[in-house]
């Protein structure tokens, strides 16, 4: 079992930056591959960053290609989520989620089998 709490975020204008935080419990979130999504008024959730159990492989949107950039630290029981050059079309409540096992943090949303209460964005024009 692993409970998740995001924080991180808040009201932020076009170009600048936010950096998301995931708290973890439970002894097992090394061996989780976690993600990113995000979830748009009216719109359906969406992936946005993955990051494998060991942190070394990596998967984006491309909405968010070279803006953004997922991190963990497994000591800490931490997931991160930096994100630069921020675009009203950003704006959503994002949601960090634990997947599989050994997973690569590539996986479809339906693996995904923990769910934090989410933490809002918005960015203004």
């Amino acid at each position: 079992q692993v409970q998740l709490v995001e924080s991180g975020g808040g009201l932020v204008q076009a170009g600048g930056s936010l950096r998301l935080s995931c708290a973890a419990s439970g002894r097992l979130f090394s061996s989780y591959a976690m993600a990113w999504f995000r979830q748009a008024l009216g719109k359906e959730r969406e992936f946005v960053a993955g990051i494998s159990w060991s942190g070394v492989t990596t998967t984006y949107a491309d909405s968010v290609k070279e803006r953004f950039s997922i991190s963990r630290d497994n000591r800490k029981n931490a997931l991160y989520l930096q994100m630069n050059t921020l675009k009203p079309e950003d704006t959503a409540l994002y949601y960090c989620a634990a997947g599989p096992s050994y997973g690569l943090g590539n996986n479809p949303k339906d693996e995904y089998n923990y769910w934090g209460q989410g933490t809002q964005v918005t960015v203004s024009s």
